[in-house]
């Protein structure tokens, strides 16, 4: 048995964390905690769309189990890939909240049908001009792309301190018991790093998670009410508002919010790429944005809107290590079944916002540490790196500091401006391509030496990173 059994613990150390399947014991455990970590986001979105627009609460619960639901579908192309359709990393799908303000001003305009016939018309521009928009990256150097993804982490951190304060209009709004399991709950996280082995150590969002909702308890910050409504199976029907309709004045607010979502999705697909030790080059970039489109018109067909990579999960595999997308896609079909199990969701969405909040600080925050990281792969003995940054995180932070900053603009420079992700990826592109260039090296490199380096097998990663779990 001995003899059986080394070689086997060799050939598992060597094995590609992306690829590798952890035994199904750890499956669902590490599925949920990509769920529980995108959660708040994908039933956030479709509620804040729905009030602003005024539906009645059935048809805002039609929105929620339809944005979980084929935020499921799209989070297993992604990682399983389809033909060319996929970038097979570990990689959560979800709707962005950059759609929030046209598709409230459409909705109100023209109707939902509008919304979401302008979705499904994205959706397939998307899926079109993806070969084109991924040669991009050839213009992304370690500093557009750090300072990029760094934007992106830290400009989502705000967005934490809703959940853990609680709304303003709420008697406890800010509460020092809030603010206390938030900190306790990162402490948790802090600790179980420090202290516990890594086999452990992989599962410590989802025990603090727990550890958090118990101690919230006693502290009156629970509240499973809505549990009891919701009903155990729903189906997601196609074109539950009626069937689409494609207006000019609706597709072209929203074609710019998906250009802004192909930033963020090249921005966040680098990210993972660094993350799991593989080289990212236009082809995956390609494979990623078609992922995106397709799920986009999926979302329109659903009832649904435009979708992009969660940049929170990004942060949650690094912190794990746990870099299988097999992984996230068990997260993807959890989100399936939960899109037609609404007790289940109902669930999940009463988790104590103190405790997600503060998941959520750890993540974001990660997140912004991998940009940094990647950022620093740059030359800072030239001043003029120095002077991208410096301005991409300004035009990237104001719009978190002052949301109402660019108000008076007009509609479509509104748009991408007050979206900080946009504005400072935007901003690092174009200032790197006027004070550095392009690198001699990329401006040789072809696309099919790109195209060749990004199907190869990755490099050996750290053996403390690999995904297959004892």
């Amino acid at each position: 048995m001995k003899i059986f059994t080394r070689p086997r613990s060799r050939s598992v150390t060597t094995r590609d964390p992306v690829d590798s399947i952890p035994p199904a014991r750890h499956l669902i455990p590490l599925g949920l905690q990509h769920v529980i970590v995108a959660y708040s986001g994908m039933v956030t979105l479709p509620l804040v769309i729905g009030l602003g627009i005024g539906l009645s609460p059935a048809q805002i619960t039609t929105l929620v189990t339809a944005n979980v639901f084929v935020s499921g579908l799209a989070t297993l192309l992604q990682t399983l890939g389809l033909f060319n359709v996929g970038v097979r990393l570990p990689i959560v799908m979800g709707s962005t909240f950059t759609g929030i303000t046209p598709a409230i001003i459409v909705g109100k305009e023209s109707g939902l049908p509008a919304v979401f016939g302008a979705t499904i018309v994205v959706g397939l521009i998307t899926w079109l001009i993806a070969p084109w928009f991924a040669q991009l990256t050839r213009y992304f150097p370690p500093i557009v792309t750090g300072t990029t993804i760094a934007i992106i982490g830290f400009s989502l951190l705000p967005k934490t301190a809703t959940m853990i304060a609680g709304s303003a209009t709420a008697a406890d709004h800010g509460a020092p018991k809030r603010l206390l399991l938030a900190g306790a709950t990162i402490v948790l996280v802090v600790v179980l790093e420090r202290v516990m082995r890594p086999a452990i150590g992989r599962f410590a969002i989802l025990i603090a998670l727990g550890a958090g909702t118990l101690a919230a308890w006693p502290l009156g910050l629970t509240n499973f009410s809505a549990t009891a409504d919701a009903p155990i199976f729903g189906l997601v029907e196609p074109f539950s508002f009626g069937t689409p309709t494609f207006v000019l004045s609706a597709i072209l607010p929203m074609l710019i919010v998906q250009v802004v979502n192909m930033v963020e999705s090249t921005g966040d697909t680098l990210a993972v790429g660094q993350v799991v030790g593989r080289k990212v080059g236009p082809g995956d970039i390609a494979r990623a944005l078609r992922a995106d489109g397709v799920g986009t018109a999926l979302a329109g067909v659903f009832s649904s809107f435009p979708f992009v990579t969660f940049g929170g999960n990004v942060g949650l595999v690094s912190i794990t290590r746990v870099m299988s997308r097999y992984v996230v896609a068990t997260a993807g079909v959890i989100l399936v079944l939960i899109g037609l199990m609404p007790k289940l969701g109902a669930v999940i969405a009463s988790l104590p916002g103190p405790v997600l909040g503060g998941i959520s600080v750890v993540m974001f925050g990660t997140l912004g540490a991998i940009g940094v990281k990647l950022m620093l792969g740059a030359d800072f003995s030239n001043p003029r790196n120095h002077l991208v940054v410096a301005i991409a995180f300004g035009f990237g932070l104001i719009p978190v500091g002052s949301p109402d900053f660019y108000d008076q603009l007009p509609g479509p420079l509104q748009t991408v401006l007050s979206s900080g992700i946009a504005a400072g990826g935007i901003a690092a592109f174009l200032l790197n391509l006027l004070l550095n260039g392009v690198a001699p090296e990329q401006e040789q490199a072809p696309a099919e030496e790109s195209e060749r380096l990004a199907t190869e097998p990755a490099g050996q990663a750290d053996p403390q990173a690999r995904a297959d779990l004892p």
